[in-house]
């Protein structure tokens, strides 16, 4: 791998060690993946995590005197105001947060706790080179915004945060951006939901080919583009996605597989949704919880619960995750106040694979977000899987239908 003098001198600890340990690091992923040299970044994500391991290494790089050149945003842990009110916190999980959010602080970042940053304040442009991590960020942000970055783990996008590059390969190179497959989808895709169903059904057909999809005829909401991408690294590992006529890669089925013929073709119909659907998770019944927000909800999703609430009071918990910009925006703009009337609850900075749940072991969920349903089974939380109507619904009745 090429160096500059620059990165050389970073390499060699002229820097400081911190930067020195960050390049070496990066070095070695490039050598990996036969990457001839770093590029700089503009914008970076970390995919924080408030667990030992990864705390261990946010530490040691702080206390090596690393800072972050690229200010990264940074993925949620748990909201300790609220959780520390409710008694649901232990006093390792208390001091596992304040270890990880000083590390993380005294490194530079950006502290906003929230797995949607690509819609808010870290969101980048077409064509910019970032480093993202968080599974669900990383792919829309190829996808939808046509930045260019690899699957980050959290700790490879820290160090490129702290040294501004990334080795070159991947998906930062145009020809493996390319779709490998066509999916021409026949199912009726009313609802945002169907795009989470859709995203999870993919990787089961066609593996971990980069998709195109045809045959959407209405502009897919911001949602339903979050929902599709978060689900295919659920049940999969692919890194992007193209909507032909919709995403900026793909103005057409030829421009989004490069002029090249697909290695794979295949329908996805209304019948493959319904049939998906019906086998996840838990069959409808009783529940004793909902919670939204994996990935963190919008304020349009927000808008949603908050109408279909009004007036009536929910038989469950109601846990509605998101960014502390959406909680503020559903303070002024009153959603909160009718949320919490009906007796749910806005929760800033939190996620749902987290210890602060421990309180829902045993329990019976809903939600729309089947990726929640996933990551909370290890918790011994069950889940129905339906769309935030249902569950809103459900909430209110006690139960599934």
């Amino acid at each position: 791998m090429h160096l500059t003098k620059e990165e050389q001198a970073i390499f060699d600890g002229h820097q400081g060690e911190g930067a020195s340990i960050a390049l070496k690091i990066l070095v070695g992923i490039g050598r990996v993946f036969d990457a001839p040299r770093l590029v700089p970044i503009r914008r970076a994500h970390v995919a924080l995590s408030n667990q030992e391991g990864d705390t261990w290494f946010a530490e040691k790089l702080q206390k090596a005197g690393a800072k972050c050149l690229i200010p990264p945003t940074v993925n949620p842990g748990y909201c300790m105001d609220v959780f520390l009110s409710k008694g649901l916190l232990s006093n390792e999980d208390i001091d596992a947060m304040q270890r990880c959010h000083e590390a993380y602080k005294n490194l530079g970042a950006q502290m906003n706790y929230s797995c949607t940053p690509h819609l808010l304040e870290n969101a980048p442009f077409f064509g910019e080179v970032v480093a993202y991590s968080e599974s669900s960020a990383t792919v829309f942000v190829n996808s939808v915004c046509g930045a260019r970055s690899n699957r980050e783990s959290s700790q490879s996008a820290l160090c490129a945060a702290i040294v501004g590059r990334v080795p070159e390969y991947g998906l930062l190179l145009e020809e493996n951006r390319r779709a490998q497959a066509l999916i021409e989808v026949e199912a009726d895709l009313c609802d945002d939901f169907y795009y989470s169903i859709l995203g999870w059904l993919t990787p089961k057909k066609i593996d971990n080919l980069i998709p195109v999809y045809s045959g959407i005829k209405e502009r897919p909401t911001p949602e339903a583009l979050m929902n599709l991408g978060t689900e295919l690294n659920v049940t999969g590992a692919i890194p992007m996605f193209h909507v032909t006529g919709f995403t900026p890669e793909a103005p057409s089925e030829e421009a989004a597989l490069g002029g090249r013929e697909p290695k794979l073709r295949i329908k996805i119909t209304n019948s493959d949704i319904t049939n998906q659907l019906d086998s996840m998770f838990q069959p409808p019944g009783p529940i004793d919880f909902v919670i939204f927000g994996c990935p963190h909800y919008t304020l349009n999703q927000v808008k949603k619960i908050a109408a279909l609430v009004e007036g009536n009071k929910v038989k469950t918990e109601l846990w509605i995750l998101t960014s502390f910009h959406t909680l503020e925006m559903a303070r002024r703009t009153g959603l909160l106040e009718i949320i919490e009337k009906a007796g749910g609850q806005i929760v800033p900075d939190t996620c749902v694979d987290q210890s602060c749940w421990r309180h829902l072991a045993g329990k019976v969920g809903a939600t729309d977000s089947p990726k929640c349903a996933y990551y909370c089974n290890i918790r011994d939380m069950s889940f129905i899987v339906r769309s935030l109507r249902e569950c809103v619904e459900g909430a209110v009745r006690g139960e599934i239908r």
